[in-house]
């Protein structure tokens, strides 16, 4: 099994990528994979985090596996590219907070799969690139549009026209990674984030990455009034009847969700 599912304690649940042969490279069973782990974890109530993550030392993902690529007629590629957009759409459509945990190289589509959760949290060993124009294509797993969202227009485009790889440091100084962690720490330090995520209520905490994401390139009246539409649906929420009662009474809360 190259893609599982690892389900752990408060609420947390990891998408763990196993492929050691091709340093996670996405070919179509892993790409059908991971869409098929997304639709697993959507399903869940009970997971209010999730943490996409590599069990190899070396690699989070090198991006698409081009020896598969260089096998396909023009009419197969076709064919591939619905279950490569359902995989990226698959981890960036997750309603409940998204963690990336990146150790060693995040190439290509594993630097989009990265790009696309909520939060990205680097090791030491991170490194990250997106090579695509260098064989002749651009990115499509959402980085043209993901990662300038992130580090800005001009530092995207000097990313993705020259292909040059980024370190933990200067990832964390442009904003393209979140959080450090020592080398093989990456796992740990997300889960960490994410226990404390899942702490809060998974009502509120869906309604607010909600309204920041879906309000990011609306005009400000417009994005206010998604953030009034989301606040109400949490106000009249049993979470937020449970999270008022809980303060008054210096308690820990226990959510509805």
């Amino acid at each position: 099994m190259t893609v599982r599912i690892e389900r752990g304690d408060e609420h947390v649940a990891e998408l763990v990528m196993d492929r050691p042969e091709a340093l996670n490279a996405i070919d179509t069973q892993q790409g059908k994979a991971i869409a098929a782990a997304c639709q697993e974890l959507s399903a869940d109530p009970t997971v209010r985090a999730v943490i996409i993550s590599t069990a190899l030392d070396k690699a989070f993902c090198v991006g698409a596996d081009l020896k598969e690529r260089n096998r396909l007629s023009d009419a197969e590629l076709a064919g591939y590219r619905p279950v490569s957009r359902q995989a990226y759409a698959g981890v960036l459509g997750l309603a409940m907070p998204t963690i990336a945990a990146v150790e060693g190289y995040a190439l290509g589509g594993g630097c989009e799969l990265a790009l696309s959760c909520d939060l990205i949290v680097a090791s030491d060993t991170a490194v990250f690139a997106l090579p695509e124009v260098g064989v002749g294509v651009i990115p499509g797993g959402g980085g043209t549009q993901l990662l300038s969202r992130r580090v800005g227009l001009n530092r995207a485009l000097d990313l993705i026209l020259t292909t040059r790889r980024v370190g933990a440091d200067e990832a964390a100084t442009i904003g393209l990674a979140d959080r450090r962690a020592v080398a093989g720490g990456a796992r740990a330090a997300a889960y960490e984030l994410a226990a404390v995520i899942a702490a809060k209520s998974p009502v509120a905490i869906r309604d607010a990455k909600t309204a920041v994401r879906d309000g990011h390139d609306l005009p400000l009246a417009d994005g206010l009034e998604l953030e009034e539409a989301r606040w109400q649906h949490t106000a009249f929420s049993a979470d937020r009847a449970e999270g008022v009662a809980a303060f008054v009474e210096k308690r820990t809360p226990h959510w509805p969700g």
